[in-house]
Parts: structure tokens; C-alpha cells; sequence
């Protein structure tokens, strides 16, 4: 059974007062704590989701841990390969060659990171094959020159597959002229869509094979890659290979590749958090108002209670009750409308874009090109702990005032 104090403050939220006012900010206070709570979950979500989805579109382009020489390729890189794979977190290896690259196409130029691959080993390493839009990376073939590119890429050469486009590559060849570029031309096989910008308009995959003979780079290597069973081991494992490893290679991993834009991300999350738990603050503490209110309004019934025997903690007890109803209403309400919202954002958001004509997502500026969404129960819980606790400080002067209250003079006037 419920005590007398509990069931009195859920009637004082339930009953119709006297004070058409009272009630109207009761219920703009339920509805300012609602739509905060809403918000943080929204917010936070696509915060999560926009890491996680430009984490996962990074990876796909680059490598758990990468290790390569200091200052020169890798000659002997199979016996470093072994190495690697004695490590029980790694899952796969491939070795790569990366250049720079200047992509011609009639009158239109435009520089590139210039991979070569194998691509038996890429699929074992990377999720390249689940973004080709035209094409498969096993279309490279060695010595039949051909190109994969990032469709920004291709678009910006304005070269389709099929058709062929020239590199240039930085190493020039010496003739009785002078030192003058080497140019080879590809046939483009295929083109790849990340949905990140720094890899659709800045990537070209070619065979390994070819790279190094472009290249001249014999058997050599830039280095290898590596994924891991583990991502979030990553940071771990380059730290024991930078430790047992022979002198003269380099490891990094991607948190380290992406160090700045991750903590960027993580900074303005924590910023957001604030930001918007300043407005669940606000709400909250539209209770004390309001219990303020409540608490004039019924003065007379706190003087009854108080002559009835009622102790100032019974009173107390009503309209902390009451308070934190309210409170735990308008947080529900707004972890429902939160939820439903951050579940169903690509609807909304695409809803909003086509009635009102707008973009919310430009790729140049987000580096994606979808506005992603990923409901953690760690920030609904917290953001819920949150709500209650400014609901509750919110609730504690007006019920201790409420219990302060003399009968006497409750009681002269009416």
C-alpha cells in the first residue's frame, strides 16, 4: 500500500485547479522536459552514428594498423608479413604500394593517391567490394593497366569505365632533353563509392604489380596492412610492434591516421551534451515555479493536513511526489518521442528535405552523404539519470516552503 503523502500528491497532479494557470505552466514545464530529454537522444544519436558510420567508411579505405619503412620501401616485406601474422589478434595481411599520381584526361587534370593492391588479398582486408558501384577489384589484372577510381574521381575527369585516362607520375625519365614525366595510360574497370569524400575524389586503385613496375620499385613495397580481429585493439597492437619489430619500420594505426578528426568529434559531442542539457535544466526548474504556485494555491488544504496531524514531512512528501511526477512524465514522454525520432531519422529527415526543398547532408562539408542515427543505451541511460536528478533538485524548495507553512496563518483569512 502507498502512503497517504503519495496518494495525495498523484491526486494533486491528476485533479483540475482552481488556477487555470497554474496548470498551464505545469504542463509547459512537463513539455520543456520532454522535448529536452527528445532532443539529447537525437542529438547523441546522430553524434554516435556519425562516428561510427565515418569510422566504419574509413576503414574501408584504410587499415586497422599499417607498417612500413621509415624513409625507403619494404624489400624483404614477406618476412615481415610472417611476422605479423604470429600476432593472434590479426586476421589478415596485404601488402600495397601508395604513390602520388596527376590523372589526365584531355584538358582536365586532377591529383590523386595512387594504391596498388592485390586484389585477392584487399576483399580479406578491407570492405572494398561492398562499395564497388561498377565493376570488381579482381578486374585488376597485372599488365593490362587498368584503373579503379573513386566515382568522385572519375566524375570530376569525366571518364567512364571502358574509356581511358593517363598518369603521371612523378618520377620522370631521363632522356638527352633532360628529366621529363612518365606517362602511361589506363583503362578505368571499375569506379567505388565510399560516401567519403577524401576517398571517392582523392583514390585510384591499380594491380600492386603495376605500381611497382611504374614505379620502379622491383619486389618493394610501401608497406603492408593489417586488420585486426579486434579494431578497438588497434592502438594495443601497434604498440607491441613498434616494441618487436626490426628497426627501421614505422606502425601507426587509424586512431592515430584519424587522431584530430576523432577527438574533434568526441569534443563536440561533449559540447552538445551540455548545450543541450542546459535546456533540460531550464525545463526542470520551470517545476519550482510552478510547485511554488501550487504551493500558494493550496494553502489552506496544507494547514487542514497540518491541524489533522500531518508533520511537515508528510507535507513535504505531497509535493516532492507531485514534483517528480511531472518530472518523470515529461522524461518518459520525451525518451518515447526521442527514440521514435532517432530510429526512424533517414524517414524524418528525408520527409523534412523534400517538403521543404532542403539539404541537410552535403558531403563536401560532412564527408558523408547520409545523416546516420545509433541509439546507445549507455547515453538514453544517462540522459534519463540526468532528467530525474534536475527534476528532483527542482522539486526541493517548493515542497520544504510547503512545509514550512504555519496553519495559523494559513488559516486567518479564509
Amino acid at each position: 500500500m502507498i502512503g497517504f503523502e503519495t496518494e495525495l500528491g498523484l491526486r494533486f497532479v491528476r485533479a483540475r485547479r482552481r488556477n487555470g494557470f497554474i496548470s498551464f505552466i505545469s504542463s509547459v514545464s512537463m513539455l520543456g522536459i520532454a522535448l529536452g530529454v527528445a532532443a539529447l537522444i537525437i542529438v547523441l544519436s546522430v553524434m554516435n552514428g556519425f562516428q561510427s558510420e565515418l569510422r566504419t567508411r574509413m576503414l574501408a579505405a584504410t587499415a586497422h594498423v599499417e607498417v612500413k619503412g621509415f624513409d625507403a620501401p619494404l624489400n624483404d616485406w614477406q618476412a615481415v608479413d610472417r611476422l605479423l601474422r604470429q600476432h593472434p589478434e590479426v586476421r589478415a595481411t596485404a601488402p600495397y604500394v601508395q604513390v602520388e599520381g596527376l590523372w589526365v584526361n584531355g584538358d582536365v587534370n586532377k591529383p590523386s593517391l595512387v594504391r596498388g593492391i592485390l586484389p585477392e588479398a584487399e576483399e580479406a582486408i578491407s570492405t572494398l567490394h561492398r562499395h564497388m558501384k561498377v565493376g570488381r577489384a579482381s578486374d585488376l589484372r597485372p599488365g593490362e593497366w587498368g584503373v579503379i577510381l573513386g566515382i568522385d574521381l572519375a566524375r570530376g575527369l569525366g571518364v567512364r569505365v571502358g574509356e581511358k585516362v593517363a598518369l603521371v607520375t612523378p618520377q620522370g625519365t631521363v632522356t638527352p632533353a633532360g628529366s621529363v614525366p612518365r606517362v602511361k595510360s589506363f583503362t578505368v574497370v571499375g569506379l567505388f563509392e565510399l560516401g567519403w569524400i577524401e576517398a571517392d575524389s582523392r583514390v585510384a586503385l591499380i594491380h600492386m604489380q603495376d605500381a611497382q613496375r611504374l614505379y620502379q620499385l622491383g619486389d618493394a613495397v610501401t608497406g603492408l596492412r593489417v586488420t585486426l580481429l579486434d579494431l578497438m585493439q588497434a592502438r594495443a597492437v601497434a604498440s607491441q610492434w613498434v616494441s618487436s619489430l626490426p628497426a627501421g619500420l614505422g606502425v601507426s594505426d587509424w586512431t592515430q591516421q584519424n587522431a584530430n578528426f576523432f577527438k574533434a568529434v568526441e569534443l563536440e559531442k561533449r559540447v552538445m551534451w551540455i548545450i543541450l542539457t542546459l535546456i533540460v535544466a531550464v525545463a526542470a526548474f520551470n517545476l519550482v515555479s510552478t510547485l511554488v504556485m501550487v504551493v500558494t494555491d493550496k494553502e489552506a488544504d496544507i494547514a487542514i493536513l497540518r491541524t489533522l496531524g500531518a508533520s511537515a514531512g508528510s507535507v513535504m512528501q505531497v509535493f516532492f511526489v507531485q514534483g517528480m511526477v511531472i518530472g518523470l512524465i515529461g522524461t518518459a514522454l520525451g525518451v518515447v518521442l526521442g527514440l521514435v525520432i532517432a530510429l526512424n531519422l533517414d524517414h524524418v529527415v528525408g520527409a523534412i528535405e523534400s517538403v521543404f526543398n532542403v539539404t541537410f547532408i552535403d558531403k563536401t562539408v560532412y564527408l558523408i552523404t547520409e545523416l546516420p542515427s545509433k541509439v546507445l543505451v549507455s547515453d538514453v541511460a544517462a540522459i534519463v539519470g540526468t532528467s530525474i536528478l534536475l527534476s528532483l533538485l527542482a522539486t526541493l524548495y517548493p515542497s520544504w516552503r510547503a512545509s514550512r507553512l504555519n496553519p495559523a496563518e494559513a488559516l486567518r483569512y479564509e
